[in-house]
């Protein structure tokens, strides 16, 4: 069972993905029409990525259905918003983006600590793999998927 802190927890590190996806799409000079859907989609994954390590399916795992979920809101809202999926996808892309785990296998092989530097960098690639594999399956869909019309009637 998941207690009210775990909650108010995730909920405040969503609220914070949201916003730094807004601030990276900003950085990426996403259009302003843009920002408020970039940061959705980086809360969605990241939000996925918490309920998966919380449950206890481990990083690799949690950042390959987080990648999945942000790509398929970023085929979504490209869709919806006639822009293309890179503008989503890269800004919504970026809290999952094992950033720590390449500083810390550097730091672990400067330390002479190679034990630990393999460690983490294996970790590591296999979460860069992950999210390659999620955008891969996603992106390789049909678009029909993502557009929600319903067919045309003939008369």
């Amino acid at each position: 069972m998941i207690d009210l802190t775990t909650l108010l927890h995730w909920g405040f590190q969503t609220i914070v993905a949201f916003v730094s996806t807004i601030a990276f799409a900003i950085i990426f000079h996403t259009p302003k029409k843009e920002y408020l859907f970039c940061g959705i989609t980086g809360g969605v994954g990241w939000l996925v990525y918490l309920i998966c390590v919380g449950m206890g399916w481990g990083v690799v795992a949690g950042s390959f259905l987080a990648t999945v979920a942000l790509a398929w809101f970023s085929r979504i809202f490209a869709f919806r918003r006639k822009a293309p999926v890179t503008v989503f996808l890269i800004t919504g892309i970026f809290p999952l983006v094992p950033g720590a785990g390449i500083y810390y296998t550097g730091y672990h092989l400067f330390m002479s600590d190679n034990f630990l530097a393999l460690d983490k960098g294996l970790e590591t690639v296999k979460i860069a793999i992950a999210i390659a594999l999620g955008i891969g399956i996603v992106l390789s869909l049909p678009s029909i998927l993502f557009t929600f019309r319903r067919p045309r009637r003939l008369p």
